[in-house]
């Protein structure tokens, strides 16, 4: 193997640290044949699908990449933006917020870059201009809360292939989740008031998470408890008594059973049990996508309001707001300590429940 070669650093140079914020990542554009690119790179992740190649690789070129791309592509186009895709143009606002933040707490030269496990800019990509920056130091920030194989197991995977590759690696951390982190759920909790405050309170809070297959999480994947900590803790905060929340998972793939209840099913349901005005946040979105904004904010929507809902409220993933950047800006100087000194100002870490 030829070794990338590490740009020349000079002893005498402050040390850099380098920062990935790593998310998912989105088609070039809303057509099928983009669309289709981005499900390739997604969808032959052995992370995210857990069957032997043999089996699935004939499932996934002969009877679902002939079809669902166009499928995807309208999809897509409904939540599309001037801007571009809103998963996108919505992590660099975050990676922009988080820069300025930083500024203020970080003592030592640092480098914020954005890499997308199946989309542009790769994770290689942002890797290489952290090189190329000097960062002899690099953390990397999964922008997924809750600890999942198919996510954040992912990400370790792909920094990890990227880094057999140079002469000169880096020391490395990893922020692997943030579930119950007090400043996340407090977060959540300012952005569902908010939310209240302007348009009125719901009867009902739904908390949706996005699912993973059941046999995943019967074989070891944490992801279902991270999910059900960070709706307790987030209901506890908003002091919601049994009844006015529940837990939901969407956007099951395939015929095997997910994790449950399905969120479709719960809103169709509410309904005939009285509920006919609910609000709906997904924490497990670090920002808003395709998943929140088309398949939550207008499916998810029409099926309560078919079921005979009146009044349906989504409240938007934390996106680039300011408690949001300074969040993760304190998550990272946290990480940061004993590489440099950075300036804090936080309450006690402890961990709420």
């Amino acid at each position: 193997m030829r070794y990338v070669s590490s740009p020349d650093f000079h002893r005498d140079s402050a040390e850099r640290i380098g920062i990935l914020l790593v998310n998912s990542g989105t088609p070039e554009l809303p057509e099928p044949r983009a669309v289709r690119r981005f499900l390739v790179r997604m969808l032959s992740d052995p992370r995210v699908v857990e069957l032997p190649r043999v089996m699935w690789l004939p499932i996934l070129y002969g009877l679902i990449l002939p079809f669902r791309p166009v499928r995807v592509a309208r999809k897509y186009r409904r939540i599309w933006s001037p801007s571009g895709s809103p998963l996108l143009s919505l992590s660099e606002r975050l990676r922009a917020g988080l820069m300025g933040t930083l500024a203020q707490r970080m003592l030592a030269p640092f480098s914020v870059e954005l890499g997308m496990l199946y989309g542009e800019p790769a994770v290689p990509q942002a890797l290489a201009r952290l090189r190329e920056s000097g960062a002899q130091r690099i953390l990397v920030v999964p922008l997924f809360p809750q600890y999942c194989g198919a996510t954040t197991g992912a990400v370790y995977d792909r920094v990890n292939a990227e880094l057999r590759r140079w002469r000169w690696l880096p020391e490395l951390r990893f922020i692997s989740e943030y579930h119950d982190q007090p400043e996340y759920i407090d977060a959540l909790r300012a952005s569902v008031l908010e939310q209240w405050q302007e348009q009125g309170r719901t009867r009902h809070l739904l908390i949706s998470f996005h699912g993973i297959p059941e046999r995943n999480f019967h074989h070891g994947d944490p992801y279902f408890c991270k999910c059900q900590k960070t709706a307790r803790l987030l209901a506890e905060e908003l002091m919601l008594r049994d009844g006015e929340w529940s837990v939901s998972f969407q956007s099951r793939f395939g015929p095997a059973g997910w994790l449950k209840p399905y969120t479709s099913e719960v809103l169709a349901q509410l309904p005939g049990r009285g509920v006919r005005d609910v609000t709906v946040i997904c924490p497990g979105f670090a920002v808003d996508c395709l998943e929140t904004l088309e398949e939550i904010a207008i499916e998810n929507r029409e099926v309560f309001l078919r079921a005979g809902g009146q009044r349906f409220e989504y409240v938007p993933a934390l996106n680039a707001r300011s408690e949001h950047a300074r969040f993760l800006a304190n998550q990272i100087a946290r990480h940061c300590q004993g590489w440099t000194q950075v300036e804090l100002g936080l309450r006690p870490t402890g961990v709420l429940g």
